[in-house]
């Protein structure tokens, strides 16, 4: 048989499919070829069949270098289940076990064996393994050897020294779901591949519904999701163990039926909940980062990251766990500029000083994302060097959202009007107070209230005018300084709004929506206030400001009407609906 017909007698007989998915046949060929192969696959690509099968039709044995200590069981199990010989090695077995693993090994008993990056430092471990019949290494997580990607594991640099000890010469492979030109180009020289075959797959995954939700009552709109997506299987994403703590009890008491998981919980707990979520006796699980990888459930219909994410690289790996199965997922990422300095801490309390730049680089690029007005989902293949061409997904946030294009020539023109005049001087902060007419200590200090545009926006909202100055440099009408985070500079393009020669539209900005009946807002305020004193709760725990404005707005009749309004559930109404009834009547 040739490599094509035993490939398919491989694939039918262990795991019963006649046809493999895009791109795995070229990766299964060229590994079985003898080249070198890097792959970029997305989370759910069917990256571990293109070693498998490999692994089962050479002679010799494969090694699997994975990160992932507390699925390497699962996984050899998986194997064991259509038939295949594995074991794997890790820091929770003793030597006489290793001994024994690879002594069979050394007699045929085993294909495939997981090995930790960190078990190919010890001497003891290289001098036992160094004249096996190693046919393929297989490299898990490949971007982590690099330095410019997001989760850099110093002990991913031992993995060339190791294999260019070993008698037998093998082939390798190398696979990741996330990493960007810079750091595919950096993994393939540091790893040492010698004239790989690289297969870039495309990583679009066109069933992720991608919605950023800005400087919102979180818990609100996270009930809301939960509520509008009731009795499905669903990921919550938070950035601290703490967090998750909170939060998980949050919702327990609240009767969802919830698990949590991070790297402070004992083994058996992570177990638990894990297998709680995988077999569907809870629907929600509450993690950190820690969660997911390896996870092979192909129903989770929503991602929520409840904090900012650190990096493009992270955000995509962990939505990347919904829709599996091709089905809607969809993605909510909460966004206020509270979490940056919360992430910036977490990065410069735990990263190196060297790390620190290319992770603050990293941040940066998340925030530009949550503050686009354009394709979400351009914006992250562009990041990856997708070359697709995409201008409109229809299926995030931004391009579902129907709202009319308006011009913004005008507003334009006042701040850049302002930073002219301020000679290119100050962040957006001080420009935002300049032009709202706002008399603090450093306007006072550097009288900036006698620049001629002071004040000449003060009827808007200081949040619209950040929002536009960010969609003014998402576009390139102005520039950041260089070595600054918010310093503006005028260039080409801001020259010509100014002197009328360009027009600057975009869609409609989201604003507050305007209080209709002041008098009423202040009413319901003041009540929320006295039942959040009496029952001993936060205000914002009955009704968000956001809740009491469209209440406020769209005075209901009735509860049902009531109910339509986003942020009251069926339990605010058992609780407060007469009450807010009276209160719009009266």
């Amino acid at each position: 048989m040739d490599n094509k017909e035993k490939i398919f007698y491989a694939l039918k007989k262990y795991y019963g499919f006649d046809t493999l998915r895009r791109g795995q046949y070229e990766i299964i060929n060229s590994i079985l070829s003898g080249h070198d192969t890097f792959c970029l696959m997305p989370t759910g690509g069917g990256k571990s069949l293109c070693y498998q099968i490999p692994a089962i039709l050479m002679q010799g044995i494969t090694i699997v270098i994975s990160p992932l200590i507390s699925l390497m069981k699962d996984q050899v199990d998986n194997l064991t289940s259509v038939g295949i010989k594995g074991a794997y090695i890790n820091s929770t077995q003793t030597l006489d076990t290793i001994k024994e693993i690879l002594l069979e090994a050394s007699m045929g008993e085993f294909k495939i064996i997981y090995v930790s990056p960190e078990r190919l430092e010890s001497k003891i471990f290289i001098d036992m393994v160094r004249d096996l019949n190693i046919s393929q290494i297989a490299i898990d997580e490949a971007h982590c050897v690099s330095q410019w990607g997001h989760d850099f594991r110093r002990s991913y640099l031992s993995i060339k020294k190791f294999y260019e000890i070993l008698k037998s010469n093998p082939v390798i492979s190398a696979f990741t779901a996330t990493a960007t030109q810079e750091v595919r180009a950096d993994s393939i020289k540091l790893l040492g591949l010698r004239h790989p075959y690289i297969y870039k797959g495309d990583i679009n995954r066109e069933n992720l519904r991608l919605t950023v939700l800005k400087e919102v009552d979180k818990l609100e709109e996270l009930k809301d999701i939960l509520r509008e997506n009731e009795g499905e299987s669903g990921i919550v994403y938070c950035a601290s163990r703490k967090e998750v703590d909170s939060l998980y009890y949050y919702l327990k008491d609240l009767g969802y039926n919830v698990g949590k998981y991070h790297g402070g919980l004992k083994d058996e707990e992570k177990e638990r909940f894990q297998d709680d979520f995988l077999y569907e006796r809870i629907d929600i699980i509450v993690a950190t980062n820690a969660f997911g990888m390896g996870i092979d459930k192909s129903n989770i219909r929503y991602v929520v990251h409840f904090t900012l994410p650190q990096n493009i690289e992270s955000y995509y790996q962990e939505i990347g766990r919904g829709g599996r199965d091709g089905e809607l997922c969809k993605c909510y990422l909460f966004y206020s500029e509270s979490d940056i300095s919360r992430v910036e801490y977490i990065i410069n309390k735990s990263s190196s000083m060297n790390r620190r730049e290319v992770q603050l680089r990293k941040l940066q690029s998340m925030i530009d994302y949550c503050n686009l007005h354009e394709c979400y989902r351009k914006f992250i293949l562009n990041y990856f060097g997708n070359d697709r061409k995409l201008n409109y997904c229809n299926n995030c946030s931004n391009c579902l959202n129907d709202d009319e294009l308006k011009d913004f020539t005008r507003e334009t023109q006042m701040i850049l009007s302002t930073v002219f005049r301020t000679r290119e001087k100050y962040g957006i902060s001080v420009l935002v107070d300049i032009l709202r007419g706002f008399k603090g200590p450093k306007i006072i200090q550097n009288r900036l209230d006698t620049v001629t545009t002071y004040g000449i926006m003060k009827e808007y909202a200081g949040s619209f005018i950040r929002d536009l100055i960010r969609s003014l440099l998402d576009e390139g009408y102005v520039d950041l300084k260089e070595g600054t985070y918010s310093m503006l500079k005028l260039n080409t393009r801001s020259m010509k709004v100014l002197k009328g020669k360009e027009t600057v539209v975009f869609k409609i900005l989201n604003t507050e929506e305007p209080i209709l009946d002041p008098v009423l807002f202040e009413k319901l305020k003041q009540w929320r206030k006295e039942k959040a004193y009496k029952e001993r709760i936060k205000p914002y725990i009955i009704f968000s400001d956001t809740s009491l404005i469209s209440i406020c707005n769209s005075k209901p009749k009735t509860l049902d009407e009531l109910l339509e309004i986003r942020g009251v559930g069926t339990k605010k109404i058992e609780n407060y609906g007469e009450e807010i009834l009276n209160l719009i009547n009266s």
